[in-house]
């Protein structure tokens, strides 16, 4: 088929990768503006527009994709096909109409469970033991099209934010491409969603990552995990921000409040919780490189009732 590819992140790349590899013609890639990173404020591209460059594919960066001239840009590329891997936009009636087979999105969630941004940390956060992809059939809705196919992974117990966008990433890659064959062939199923079984989830933020101690340990224990590699979690000790990268979260109670260390020796350090104690197993001082946390507290003093804030 004769595609018009659109994504941004790294997720997008291996959807994109993948379509090339079944031998799909990418006529375009669209994606988001190059923006300004880092302290230099150097403009970066999107790692999907670095894939395209590398393949010898056109890129197209339309600040609105809504606008009538990116629009008309679209039309004349005439895809029979758009694919939309977290491209970061919403499409307006015109280009879902464009196509002859629509818009097909890859959304890294079984649908219609977290329609929105950020469904793979939102998974890790809510403690699910199973998320994975869903392609559908878009329509004028948030996530709200015709679901065709779905595909399950299971969370480990140590599942990270990260490790899961890498793994869905690999799953929805094949699922796309499973699914255009489906679309081509004419044994495409669409399969409306239940939108009472819908769960709207927000853009994960900078200040998520700011540890509320009175919470019970296991939601913090997945906050941690679930916000790796960004922005990660962090707290305040002795006046200096200190990241907490992993833990673990056990029972227990001490007569400490909320956010006071509760139990410190030269490889352990344990912070009471709203409910049950959080051993910090890596953390990472303002400044500082990662550790784990026997090295910490070779170099850093820490004492029972120390505030954590």
């Amino acid at each position: 088929m004769r595609v018009i590819f659109m994504g941004t992140p790294d997720f997008a790349v291996e959807t994109l990768r993948a379509i090339l590899a079944a031998g799909h013609e990418v006529a375009l890639v669209v994606t988001q503006p190059d923006k300004p990173k880092g302290r230099g404020r150097a403009l970066q591209e999107p790692a999907v527009k670095q894939c395209a460059k590398e393949q010898n594919l056109p890129v197209y960066q339309p600040r609105r994709i809504r606008e009538a001239e990116s629009i008309e840009y679209l039309r004349q590329y005439r895809p029979d096909i758009i694919i939309v891997a977290a491209f970061g936009q919403i499409l307006p009636k015109e280009i879902l109409q464009m196509p002859a087979y629509g818009c097909v999105n890859v959304h890294a969630s079984l649908l219609p469970k977290y329609r929105g941004a950020a469904p793979i940390q939102w998974a890790v956060i809510y403690g699910d033991k199973v998320s994975g992809v869903s392609t559908m059939r878009m329509d004028e809705g948030l996530d709200t099209g015709d679901v065709i196919e779905t595909a399950e992974v299971t969370l480990a117990e140590d599942e990270t934010g990260g490790s899961l966008f890498a793994r869905l990433a690999k799953k929805g890659a094949e699922l796309c491409v499973h699914t255009m064959q489906k679309i081509e062939d004419g044994t495409a199923v669409y399969t409306k969603q239940d939108a009472s079984k819908a769960t709207h989830v927000g853009m994960i933020t900078k200040q998520m990552g700011n540890i509320d101690w009175t919470q019970p340990a296991v939601s913090i224990e997945r906050l941690i995990r679930g916000l790796d590699p960004w922005p990660g979690t962090y707290t305040r000790l002795n006046g200096k921000m200190l990241k907490i990268w992993r833990a673990r979260a056990e029972e227990g109670e001490s007569a400490q409040p909320a956010g006071t260390v509760a139990f410190v020796s030269k490889s352990a350090c344990k912070v009471q919780t709203g409910d049950g104690v959080l051993s910090l197993l890596s953390v990472q001082l303002e400044g500082k490189k990662r550790m784990d946390i026997e090295a910490f507290l070779r170099g850093f003093e820490v004492t029972e009732h120390m505030e954590l804030t």
